[in-house]
Protein backbone atom coordinates (compact mmCIF):
# COMPACT_ATOMS: atom_id res chain seq x y z
CA UNK A 1 0.00 0.00 0.00
CA UNK A 2 2.86 2.45 0.85
CA UNK A 3 4.50 1.74 -2.42
CA UNK A 4 1.44 2.26 -4.67
CA UNK A 5 0.42 5.36 -2.84
CA UNK A 6 4.13 6.49 -3.46
CA UNK A 7 3.66 5.80 -6.98
CA UNK A 8 0.29 7.67 -7.21
CA UNK A 9 1.73 10.97 -5.40
CA UNK A 10 4.54 10.93 -7.79
CA UNK A 11 2.84 10.57 -11.33
CA UNK A 12 0.46 13.47 -10.50
CA UNK A 13 0.45 16.14 -12.70
CA UNK A 14 2.95 18.95 -11.48
CA UNK A 15 0.61 21.75 -12.31
CA UNK A 16 -1.98 20.25 -9.97
CA UNK A 17 1.06 19.93 -7.38
CA UNK A 18 2.01 23.41 -7.78
CA UNK A 19 -1.71 24.47 -7.31
CA UNK A 20 -2.57 22.51 -3.84
CA UNK A 21 0.83 23.53 -2.37
CA UNK A 22 -0.10 27.11 -1.38
CA UNK A 23 -3.17 25.77 -0.42
CA UNK A 24 -1.82 23.28 2.11
CA UNK A 25 0.53 25.82 3.45
CA UNK A 26 -1.83 28.47 4.20
CA UNK A 27 -4.57 25.81 5.67
CA UNK A 28 -1.29 24.81 8.09
CA UNK A 29 -0.44 28.61 9.02
CA UNK A 30 -4.28 29.52 9.75
CA UNK A 31 -4.04 26.61 11.88
CA UNK A 32 -0.70 27.86 13.54
CA UNK A 33 -2.29 31.56 13.70
CA UNK A 34 -5.51 30.56 15.16
CA UNK A 35 -3.84 28.12 17.97
CA UNK A 36 -1.29 30.58 18.61
CA UNK A 37 -3.82 33.77 18.94
CA UNK A 38 -6.09 31.85 21.30
CA UNK A 39 -3.06 30.76 23.61
CA UNK A 40 -2.78 34.65 23.49
CA UNK A 41 -5.69 35.36 25.00
CA UNK A 42 -5.95 33.02 27.95
CA UNK A 43 -4.05 31.46 30.67
CA UNK A 44 -4.16 27.71 29.89
CA UNK A 45 -3.28 25.35 33.20
CA UNK A 46 -3.54 21.88 32.32
CA UNK A 47 -3.97 18.68 34.98
CA UNK A 48 -3.72 14.89 34.31
CA UNK A 49 -6.45 13.52 36.76
CA UNK A 50 -7.59 9.58 37.51
CA UNK A 51 -11.40 10.29 36.11
CA UNK A 52 -11.74 6.64 35.53
CA UNK A 53 -9.89 3.44 36.76
CA UNK A 54 -9.50 2.43 40.43
CA UNK A 55 -9.06 6.33 41.80
CA UNK A 56 -11.42 7.89 39.72
CA UNK A 57 -13.31 8.66 43.31
CA UNK A 58 -10.23 10.84 44.19
CA UNK A 59 -10.46 12.35 40.41
CA UNK A 60 -13.71 13.49 40.59
CA UNK A 61 -12.72 15.65 44.02
CA UNK A 62 -9.77 16.72 42.21
CA UNK A 63 -11.82 17.99 39.33
CA UNK A 64 -14.38 20.20 41.41
CA UNK A 65 -11.13 21.70 43.31
CA UNK A 66 -9.38 23.04 40.71
CA UNK A 67 -12.43 23.52 38.60
CA UNK A 68 -14.16 25.93 41.20
CA UNK A 69 -10.91 27.86 41.81
CA UNK A 70 -10.47 28.62 37.86
CA UNK A 71 -14.49 29.57 38.29
CA UNK A 72 -13.75 32.04 41.11
CA UNK A 73 -10.95 33.88 39.46
CA UNK A 74 -12.90 34.00 35.89
CA UNK A 75 -15.90 35.15 37.70
CA UNK A 76 -13.55 38.18 39.22
CA UNK A 77 -12.30 39.10 36.01
CA UNK A 78 -9.05 37.09 35.62
CA UNK A 79 -5.71 37.54 36.11
CA UNK A 80 -3.18 40.28 35.04
CA UNK A 81 -0.27 39.66 32.58
CA UNK A 82 1.47 42.61 31.16
CA UNK A 83 -0.70 44.93 31.88
CA UNK A 84 -3.90 42.98 30.33
CA UNK A 85 -6.33 41.14 32.03
CA UNK A 86 -6.92 37.47 30.93
CA UNK A 87 -9.48 34.18 31.13
CA UNK A 88 -7.94 31.13 32.42
CA UNK A 89 -8.56 27.81 30.60
CA UNK A 90 -8.01 25.13 32.76
CA UNK A 91 -7.39 21.79 30.94
CA UNK A 92 -8.71 18.26 32.31
CA UNK A 93 -7.28 14.92 31.19
CA UNK A 94 -8.10 11.58 32.15
CA UNK A 95 -5.24 9.73 33.20
CA UNK A 96 -6.92 6.44 33.76
CA UNK A 97 -4.80 5.52 37.20
CA UNK A 98 -1.96 4.76 34.98
CA UNK A 99 1.49 6.01 35.24
CA UNK A 100 2.28 5.85 31.72
CA UNK A 101 -0.67 7.50 30.59
CA UNK A 102 -0.57 10.66 33.30
CA UNK A 103 2.90 10.87 31.81
CA UNK A 104 2.01 10.92 28.34
CA UNK A 105 -1.24 13.45 28.93
CA UNK A 106 1.38 15.84 30.93
CA UNK A 107 3.55 15.64 27.42
CA UNK A 108 0.24 16.58 25.58
CA UNK A 109 -1.00 19.33 28.05
CA UNK A 110 2.43 21.36 27.32
CA UNK A 111 2.78 20.78 23.78
CA UNK A 112 -1.20 20.39 22.34
CA UNK A 113 -2.50 22.51 24.78
CA UNK A 114 0.19 24.94 25.47
CA UNK A 115 -0.68 24.58 29.38
CA UNK A 116 1.34 27.19 30.78
CA UNK A 117 1.68 25.86 34.37
CA UNK A 118 0.36 22.34 35.84
CA UNK A 119 -1.46 20.69 38.66
CA UNK A 120 -1.03 17.58 39.92
CA UNK A 121 -2.67 13.76 39.82
CA UNK A 122 -3.41 11.95 42.83
CA UNK A 123 -1.23 9.20 44.58
CA UNK A 124 2.94 9.07 44.54
CA UNK A 125 2.57 6.77 41.24
CA UNK A 126 0.42 9.34 39.42
CA UNK A 127 1.43 12.41 40.64
CA UNK A 128 5.60 11.78 40.21
CA UNK A 129 4.40 10.61 36.63
CA UNK A 130 3.13 14.11 35.67
CA UNK A 131 5.86 15.79 37.87
CA UNK A 132 8.80 14.59 35.82
CA UNK A 133 7.47 15.69 32.51
CA UNK A 134 7.25 19.30 34.29
CA UNK A 135 10.45 19.01 35.56
CA UNK A 136 12.01 18.06 32.26
CA UNK A 137 10.34 20.82 30.63
CA UNK A 138 11.12 23.39 33.16
CA UNK A 139 7.38 24.21 33.94
CA UNK A 140 5.94 24.78 37.32
CA UNK A 141 3.51 21.84 39.01
CA UNK A 142 1.42 22.38 42.33
CA UNK A 143 -0.41 19.42 43.78
CA UNK A 144 -1.34 18.14 46.18
CA UNK A 145 -2.71 14.20 47.18
CA UNK A 146 1.09 13.02 47.28
CA UNK A 147 2.42 12.30 50.29
CA UNK A 148 5.48 14.37 51.20
CA UNK A 149 8.37 11.61 51.59
CA UNK A 150 7.19 9.65 48.32
CA UNK A 151 7.83 13.25 46.41
CA UNK A 152 10.39 14.22 48.49
CA UNK A 153 12.22 10.86 47.32
CA UNK A 154 11.98 10.49 43.81
CA UNK A 155 14.56 13.80 43.30
CA UNK A 156 15.74 17.13 44.29
CA UNK A 157 12.69 18.86 42.50
CA UNK A 158 12.93 22.04 41.00
CA UNK A 159 9.71 22.98 39.34
CA UNK A 160 7.36 20.54 41.30
CA UNK A 161 5.64 21.63 44.30
CA UNK A 162 3.31 19.76 46.86
CA UNK A 163 1.06 20.53 50.32
CA UNK A 164 0.20 17.63 51.61
CA UNK A 165 0.57 15.24 54.80
CA UNK A 166 3.49 14.07 56.31
CA UNK A 167 4.17 10.05 56.33
CA UNK A 168 5.66 9.85 60.26
CA UNK A 169 2.88 11.58 61.34
CA UNK A 170 0.46 9.32 60.10
CA UNK A 171 1.83 6.08 60.64
CA UNK A 172 2.09 7.74 64.45
CA UNK A 173 -1.43 8.70 64.91
CA UNK A 174 -3.34 5.22 65.56
CA UNK A 175 -0.68 4.88 68.66
CA UNK A 176 -1.32 8.42 69.56
CA UNK A 177 -5.27 7.49 69.88
CA UNK A 178 -4.81 4.55 71.65
CA UNK A 179 -2.58 6.58 74.21
CA UNK A 180 -4.65 9.34 74.04
CA UNK A 181 -8.09 8.10 74.83
CA UNK A 182 -6.71 5.13 76.59
CA UNK A 183 -8.64 2.77 74.38
CA UNK A 184 -7.61 -0.54 75.86
CA UNK A 185 -6.84 -3.67 73.54
CA UNK A 186 -4.34 -6.83 73.68
CA UNK A 187 -1.87 -4.68 72.04
CA UNK A 188 -1.21 -7.24 69.15
CA UNK A 189 -1.17 -5.59 65.79
CA UNK A 190 -1.89 -7.02 62.09
CA UNK A 191 -0.85 -4.69 58.70
CA UNK A 192 -1.85 -5.38 55.36
CA UNK A 193 -0.53 -3.02 53.13
CA UNK A 194 -0.49 -2.68 49.42
CA UNK A 195 3.25 -2.93 47.54
CA UNK A 196 2.81 0.85 45.95
CA UNK A 197 5.36 3.65 47.16
CA UNK A 198 3.22 5.05 50.12
CA UNK A 199 2.18 1.57 51.05
CA UNK A 200 5.65 0.43 51.51
CA UNK A 201 6.78 3.52 53.38
CA UNK A 202 3.89 2.86 56.14
CA UNK A 203 3.00 -0.44 56.24
CA UNK A 204 6.37 -1.51 55.48
CA UNK A 205 8.81 0.40 57.55
CA UNK A 206 6.65 3.47 59.48
CA UNK A 207 3.92 1.35 60.91
CA UNK A 208 6.16 -1.75 62.70
CA UNK A 209 8.76 0.81 63.84
CA UNK A 210 5.77 3.13 65.35
CA UNK A 211 3.92 0.42 66.96
CA UNK A 212 7.33 -0.99 68.20
CA UNK A 213 8.10 2.37 69.92
CA UNK A 214 4.77 2.51 71.71
CA UNK A 215 4.90 -1.23 72.80
CA UNK A 216 2.86 -3.02 70.42
CA UNK A 217 4.08 -6.60 68.80
CA UNK A 218 3.42 -6.98 65.17
CA UNK A 219 2.55 -10.39 64.86
CA UNK A 220 1.15 -9.82 61.20
CA UNK A 221 2.95 -7.59 58.63
CA UNK A 222 1.60 -8.58 54.56
CA UNK A 223 2.02 -6.83 51.48
CA UNK A 224 0.03 -7.69 48.60
CA UNK A 225 -0.36 -6.40 44.68
CA UNK A 226 -2.29 -2.93 44.27
CA UNK A 227 -4.75 -4.75 41.98
CA UNK A 228 -5.04 -7.74 44.11
CA UNK A 229 -8.77 -8.75 44.98
CA UNK A 230 -8.73 -11.48 47.76
CA UNK A 231 -7.67 -11.28 51.10
CA UNK A 232 -9.36 -13.97 52.99
CA UNK A 233 -5.39 -15.81 53.85
CA UNK A 234 -4.41 -12.45 55.07
CA UNK A 235 -7.70 -12.09 56.97
CA UNK A 236 -7.59 -15.55 58.56
CA UNK A 237 -3.88 -15.30 59.85
CA UNK A 238 -4.63 -11.82 61.72
CA UNK A 239 -7.70 -13.12 63.39
CA UNK A 240 -5.65 -16.52 63.67
CA UNK A 241 -3.37 -14.62 66.08
CA UNK A 242 -5.78 -12.38 67.65
CA UNK A 243 -4.51 -9.00 66.74
CA UNK A 244 -6.81 -6.60 68.27
CA UNK A 245 -5.62 -3.70 66.37
CA UNK A 246 -5.53 -3.79 62.26
CA UNK A 247 -3.73 -1.09 60.13
CA UNK A 248 -4.61 -1.27 56.07
CA UNK A 249 -2.92 0.95 53.33
CA UNK A 250 -4.47 0.33 50.43
CA UNK A 251 -6.51 1.85 47.49
CA UNK A 252 -10.08 2.30 47.67
CA UNK A 253 -11.51 -0.96 45.54
CA UNK A 254 -9.03 -2.91 48.30
CA UNK A 255 -10.13 -1.03 51.47
CA UNK A 256 -13.76 -2.16 50.46
CA UNK A 257 -13.10 -5.78 49.55
CA UNK A 258 -10.93 -6.21 53.07
CA UNK A 259 -13.32 -4.89 54.94
CA UNK A 260 -16.31 -7.03 53.51
CA UNK A 261 -14.00 -10.27 53.74
CA UNK A 262 -12.95 -9.15 57.74
CA UNK A 263 -16.52 -9.24 58.29
CA UNK A 264 -17.16 -12.28 56.39
CA UNK A 265 -14.75 -13.87 58.35
CA UNK A 266 -16.47 -13.25 61.78
CA UNK A 267 -13.36 -11.37 62.65
CA UNK A 268 -13.98 -8.28 65.08
CA UNK A 269 -10.35 -6.43 65.55
CA UNK A 270 -11.39 -3.48 68.17
CA UNK A 271 -9.41 -0.77 65.92
CA UNK A 272 -9.57 -0.87 62.18
CA UNK A 273 -7.49 1.53 60.43
CA UNK A 274 -7.40 2.23 56.38
CA UNK A 275 -5.11 4.93 55.02
CA UNK A 276 -5.87 6.02 51.34
CA UNK A 277 -8.91 3.96 50.50
CA UNK A 278 -10.99 4.91 53.19
CA UNK A 279 -10.39 8.76 52.59
CA UNK A 280 -12.92 9.35 50.01
CA UNK A 281 -17.16 8.82 50.64
CA UNK A 282 -17.02 6.48 47.94
CA UNK A 283 -15.76 3.64 50.43
CA UNK A 284 -18.60 4.50 52.89
CA UNK A 285 -21.20 4.29 49.74
CA UNK A 286 -20.01 0.86 49.15
CA UNK A 287 -20.07 -0.55 52.58
CA UNK A 288 -23.20 0.88 54.46
CA UNK A 289 -23.02 0.21 58.30
CA UNK A 290 -19.56 -1.44 57.42
CA UNK A 291 -17.87 1.52 57.13
CA UNK A 292 -18.85 3.18 61.15
CA UNK A 293 -16.05 2.78 63.12
CA UNK A 294 -13.04 2.62 60.44
CA UNK A 295 -10.13 4.68 60.98
CA UNK A 296 -8.58 7.24 58.61
CA UNK A 297 -5.97 10.04 58.88
CA UNK A 298 -6.94 13.35 57.91
CA UNK A 299 -5.42 16.46 56.98
CA UNK A 300 -8.51 18.50 56.10
CA UNK A 301 -12.13 19.01 57.59
CA UNK A 302 -14.66 22.26 56.96
CA UNK A 303 -14.51 22.74 61.11
CA UNK A 304 -10.81 23.59 60.88
CA UNK A 305 -10.48 27.39 61.40
CA UNK A 306 -9.22 28.24 57.87
CA UNK A 307 -10.22 31.07 55.86
CA UNK A 308 -13.65 29.37 54.00
CA UNK A 309 -13.52 25.68 54.95
CA UNK A 310 -17.08 25.89 56.21
CA UNK A 311 -18.32 27.70 52.60
CA UNK A 312 -15.97 25.30 50.59
CA UNK A 313 -17.73 22.13 52.19
CA UNK A 314 -21.05 23.81 51.38
CA UNK A 315 -20.74 24.56 48.66
CA UNK A 316 -19.62 21.20 47.30
CA UNK A 317 -22.52 19.34 48.87
CA UNK A 318 -25.14 22.05 47.60
CA UNK A 319 -23.43 21.88 44.14
CA UNK A 320 -23.19 17.80 43.47
CA UNK A 321 -25.62 16.66 46.28
CA UNK A 322 -22.97 14.35 47.49
CA UNK A 323 -20.81 14.35 51.04
CA UNK A 324 -17.91 16.48 50.69
CA UNK A 325 -14.05 14.72 50.44
CA UNK A 326 -10.98 16.23 52.23
CA UNK A 327 -9.44 16.23 48.68
CA UNK A 328 -11.66 18.96 47.14
CA UNK A 329 -9.99 21.30 49.89
CA UNK A 330 -5.95 20.02 49.10
CA UNK A 331 -6.78 20.52 45.26
CA UNK A 332 -8.49 23.56 45.73
CA UNK A 333 -5.79 25.50 47.49
CA UNK A 334 -3.28 23.47 45.11
CA UNK A 335 -5.12 25.61 42.11
CA UNK A 336 -5.54 28.70 44.53
CA UNK A 337 -1.47 28.48 44.91
CA UNK A 338 -0.85 28.17 41.52
CA UNK A 339 -3.23 30.71 40.03
CA UNK A 340 -2.29 33.56 43.13
CA UNK A 341 1.67 32.74 41.64
CA UNK A 342 0.69 33.65 38.15
CA UNK A 343 -0.56 36.42 39.26
CA UNK A 344 2.15 37.87 41.44
CA UNK A 345 4.32 36.88 38.81
CA UNK A 346 2.79 39.09 36.23
CA UNK A 347 3.75 37.07 33.36
CA UNK A 348 3.31 33.75 31.48
CA UNK A 349 6.86 33.46 32.02
CA UNK A 350 7.18 29.50 33.56
CA UNK A 351 10.48 30.99 35.68
CA UNK A 352 8.98 33.65 36.84
CA UNK A 353 5.59 31.88 37.79
CA UNK A 354 7.97 29.16 39.39
CA UNK A 355 9.95 32.06 41.56
CA UNK A 356 6.74 33.48 42.68
CA UNK A 357 5.22 29.77 43.60
CA UNK A 358 8.81 29.34 45.93
CA UNK A 359 7.33 32.32 47.80
CA UNK A 360 4.11 31.43 49.07
CA UNK A 361 3.75 32.60 52.51
CA UNK A 362 -0.16 32.54 52.66
CA UNK A 363 -3.18 30.69 54.61
CA UNK A 364 -5.80 28.64 52.54
CA UNK A 365 -8.43 26.45 52.94
CA UNK A 366 -6.17 23.59 54.37
CA UNK A 367 -4.11 26.00 56.56
CA UNK A 368 -0.59 27.86 56.33
CA UNK A 369 1.41 27.31 53.36
CA UNK A 370 4.98 27.70 53.14
CA UNK A 371 6.73 25.50 51.18
CA UNK A 372 10.40 24.15 52.57
CA UNK A 373 13.82 23.36 50.49
CA UNK A 374 12.19 19.99 49.43
CA UNK A 375 9.41 22.06 47.82
CA UNK A 376 6.80 20.54 50.24
CA UNK A 377 4.49 22.61 52.95
CA UNK A 378 3.03 19.96 55.09
CA UNK A 379 -0.54 19.93 56.70
CA UNK A 380 -1.24 18.80 60.29
CA UNK A 381 -3.17 15.45 60.67
CA UNK A 382 -6.46 14.54 62.60
CA UNK A 383 -7.87 11.39 63.60
CA UNK A 384 -11.05 10.95 61.38
CA UNK A 385 -13.90 8.39 62.01
CA UNK A 386 -16.57 7.03 59.56
CA UNK A 387 -19.92 7.60 61.44
CA UNK A 388 -23.56 7.19 59.53
CA UNK A 389 -22.20 8.01 56.53
CA UNK A 390 -19.70 10.65 57.45
CA UNK A 391 -16.09 11.64 58.59
CA UNK A 392 -15.88 12.84 62.38
CA UNK A 393 -13.10 14.14 64.14
CA UNK A 394 -12.24 11.91 66.86
CA UNK A 395 -8.94 12.61 67.63
CA UNK A 396 -7.24 15.55 69.27
CA UNK A 397 -9.58 16.60 71.60
CA UNK A 398 -9.42 20.15 70.67
CA UNK A 399 -10.55 19.36 67.52
CA UNK A 400 -13.12 16.61 68.02
CA UNK A 401 -16.12 16.86 66.38
CA UNK A 402 -17.54 13.64 68.11
CA UNK A 403 -16.51 10.72 70.17
CA UNK A 404 -14.78 7.77 68.71
CA UNK A 405 -16.37 4.40 68.44
CA UNK A 406 -14.86 1.72 70.20
CA UNK A 407 -14.63 -1.16 69.75
CA UNK A 408 -15.36 -1.16 65.96
CA UNK A 409 -19.00 -1.68 66.07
Amino acid sequence: MATRTSRAASSAPLPVLKRLLPVALLTIAVAWTSTSAKAADEIVIGASIPLSGPLAGFGSFQKWGYSRAVDEVNKAGGITIDGRKMPVRLVLRDDKTDPNVTAANTESLLSRDQARALLGSCTPALVNAGALVAERKKIPLVTGCNPLEAFKSVRKWNYAWDLFFHEPELAAIPFKVLDDLKLETNKKVAIFHDNGPDGQVVGGTLWPQMAKAAGYEVVQNASFPVDNTQFTSLVAEAKAKGAEVVLVDAITPQAVSIRKQIASAGYAPKLLVIEKGAEPVQFAEALGKLADGVLVGGYWDPSFPYPGAKDLATTFESETKLTFSQHIADSYAAAQILLDAIASAGSLDPEKINAAVAKTDKTYVVGPIKFDESHNAKLPLAMLQWQGGKTSIVWPADRATGKILFPVP
